[in-house]
């Protein structure tokens, strides 16, 4: 668990001059003005009016609640995490970024609160979560386009939820859309204590694959090691170790994977790729390194190594609504069965966000920072 230090002290709300409009009354990514209603509600959100660095330029702030529309929802948040593409969006460093001002957060879980006259796919009591990124999570509460919705079932844990449109989704769809795997194959993955990592772990047990989980050193490493092979890691190894001779003898037990997973690139996805089977796929999702993707022209060559990306925005942007809602009740029937579990997570209370943003950039943090309303 993170103990906060300094940055625990929160700033007091201040008043937002310009209200913020809810994306349902736009198609660009969200700027999360609203209109005034006759009798404005106060909600609290974490609102940032430039890109840098989140400690010093998001703002817990007072917004007015829009009226609902015939086709707009009320929805009270009930928790939305810290992912690093929200802290990317923020720094103005992302694929997608929202006008500004705008209210952080591209995912979380919310409770349906009243929706109006045309809406027929969700009902007051209803767990949501966002159909698509730059909605703004980190708020109380807010009104939202019934279409920029999907509704999940409220059996399932607050973190499960809560976590559930991101990283498992990105995980799910890495696993099943590049290689087809049958049990008994192995993958390979760097940061794998990572949300995403946690998500492949389980999902791959789940499908009957070895995973090889790569991890850099750290002094808790033993812990953490145990703590992945709980969630059904069958191997764990750090950086180091991958680069080592030793290396070949143990894949003369283990098979050469197929499909490498890569969010860190420089010389850890250089690795990966050093150990794929020939003919395989190494997709890259992140880039934490900061550090281009490097192969060698053997490797492309005598190989045949591909080299894919992968971003769910644009997988969603490729897919019907219909297809994500089909991926989310899949990833859902997993929690059920208990085979897919949430990150390890910490929950934070909003006004306490300067705590939970600094422990979200901290390195070695193996814990989700979840900000809870």
């Amino acid at each position: 668990m993170w103990v906060c230090g300094a940055l625990c002290r929160t700033r007091a709300p201040a008043q937002l001059g310009q209200r913020l409009l809810p994306e349902s009354r736009r198609r660009r990514p969200a700027s999360a003005s609203f209109s005034a209603s006759a009798e404005p509600s106060r909600v609290r959100a974490l609102v940032y009016e430039h890109h840098g660095d989140p400690a010093k330029v998001v703002e817990l702030k007072n917004l007015e609640l829009a009226a609902v529309g015939g086709s707009d929802v009320h929805v009270k948040m009930l928790a939305a995490p810290i992912n690093p593409s929200d802290i990317n969006m923020i720094q103005g460093n992302y694929g997608l970024l929202p006008q500004l001002p705008a209210v952080g957060g591209n995912e979380g879980v919310g409770q349906v609160v009243a929706v109006g006259s045309g809406v027929t796919g969700v009902k007051p009591g209803d767990w949501v979560i966002p159909a698509n990124p730059g909605l703004g999570t980190w708020r109380t509460e807010a009104v939202f386009g019934e279409e920029e919705l999907i509704t999940v079932p409220s059996d399932i844990p607050l973190q499960s939820a809560a976590t559930l449109g991101v990283n498992p989704c990105t995980a799910y769809r890495m696993l099943v859309d590049f290689e087809r795997l049958r049990p008994g194959d192995s993958i390979i993955q760097n940061a794998s204590n990572s949300g995403v990592g946690q998500a492949v772990i389980q999902i791959a047990a789940a499908r009957g694959l070895r995973t090889i989980n790569v991890l850099r050193d750290r002094p808790d490493l033993q812990k953490l090691t145990d703590r992945l092979k709980n969630l059904g890691a069958n191997h764990v190894v750090t950086e180091e170790e991958l680069r080592k001779p030793e290396m070949k003898s143990f894949f003369k037990d283990v098979p050469q994977p197929r499909l490498a997973l890569n969010c860190v690139g420089g010389k850890s996805s250089t690795e990966l790729l050093r150990h794929l089977a020939p003919g395989g796929t190494m997709v890259t999702y992140g880039g934490m390194a900061k550090q281009p993707v490097i192969a060698s022209v053997s490797q492309l060559i005598f190989k045949d190594l591909k080299l894919r990306g992968f971003w769910l925005s644009q997988w969603k942007k490729d897919h019907s609504p219909d297809q994500f809602k089909e991926l989310i009740l899949t990833l859902c029937d997993l929690i059920r069965r208990g085979q897919l579990t949430a990150p390890a997570c910490s929950e934070v209370p909003l006004q306490d966000y300067l705590c939970a943003l600094e422990a979200s950039t901290q390195p070695f943090v193996s814990s989700k920072q979840i900000l809870t309303m």
